[in-house]
């Protein structure tokens, strides 16, 4: 009997361990090397409920549909979340048919499979969807869009593909976003490594975003019903030089920084694209119909400094 125990027991938890992982719902995320993708990767690491399958375009070109469909036939996923994106501001403007082919048509595609397969469609979006004009007050879900840039323009031709095709959609705009990969953050410290001053708008007001805090709010909303438009940012907001000026001091920096405007800005580099002047976003739809709220900028950029610069 002894005997029979001990070779009947790894079988049991074999079986055990093969039923969890087929009753584990699959979520597909593409732009999974993103600085977003890896933070939605964390976020879910050691998950006994759900399974990623992570592509990017090597594994899943989001702007063929045949192939989007493809993919979501043969997973049968319980939610795409869509992290792939063309966010190159200055370069939307003259690739403006890739531009559109990642931002509105890979949209539509993952709107158009997540409608077939019966998925959840996480989709993210951005404040450039609004005209950046200085405004009265933090810009809700319900003010009126009015892109500016090729890159606004193509994002919010691609919410718009979301709600005509998805049945079960979420649209999380973010902005100023930093996270594992290249940032801002990474910019200014790699900057003061060899100059002893750097220019930085102080002009353009916003909220500078952890990919973490966003990945955090994604994982919280995926598995509600509580589906539409959502703003996700950071609370709080600040101007790029003051959050420079904090990533510099953080870093133990001595290198300053010098608050120049968006016009001085345009003249040191004359070709590239207008940013918002105004770019905070109020998480108005999560503070009316949820209890999760985003971290501090100030709080969330102490805790990515602290672990970038213990590595």
């Amino acid at each position: 009997m002894q005997i029979q125990r001990k070779t009947r027991k790894p079988r049991i938890q074999r079986l055990k361990q093969q039923n969890r992982r087929i009753k584990m719902k699959k979520i597909i995320v593409t732009g999974c090397n993103g600085q977003l993708g890896r933070a939605v990767n964390q976020q879910y690491a050691g998950s006994t409920e759900y399974e990623l399958v992570n592509t990017d375009v090597a594994e899943l070109d989001i702007t063929k549909v045949d192939k989007v469909l493809e993919l979501a036939r043969e997973v049968k996923p319980y939610a795409i979340i869509n992290c792939a994106a063309y966010t190159n501001v200055d370069k939307c403007e003259v690739e403006q048919d890739l531009a559109y082919k990642i931002n509105a048509i890979g949209a539509r595609n993952l709107a158009i499979a997540a409608a077939d397969t019966g998925a959840k469609l996480m989709h993210i979006s951005t404040d450039y969807v609004f005209p950046g004009n200085v405004s009265a007050h933090p810009l809700t879900e319900f003010d009126r869009v009015s892109p500016k840039s090729m890159y606004g323009a193509t994002k919010l031709a691609g919410e718009n593909f979301v709600r005509d095709f998805a049945n079960r959609y979420f649209i999380i705009r973010t902005a100023w976003l930093y996270g594992d990969g290249h940032n801002f953050a990474k910019t200014m410290l790699k900057l003061a490594e060899t100059n002893d001053k750097i220019g930085v708008v102080m002009d353009q007001v916003g909220t500078p975003t952890s990919a973490v805090e966003l990945a955090k709010a994604i994982k919280y909303l995926l598995p509600t019903d509580n589906y539409g438009l959502f703003h996700g940012t950071c609370e709080g907001d600040t101007n790029w030089a003051e959050f420079a000026a904090a990533v510099l001091r953080l870093a133990g920096s001595k290198t300053e920084i010098e608050p120049i405007t968006s016009e001085e800005y345009k003249r040191r580099f004359p070709n590239s694209a207008d940013r918002p002047a105004y770019s905070i976003l109020e998480n108005y739809m999560l503070k009316l119909t949820t209890d999760f709220s985003f971290a501090s900028w100030q709080d969330a950029i102490e805790v990515y400094m602290k672990e970038l610069l213990a590595k």
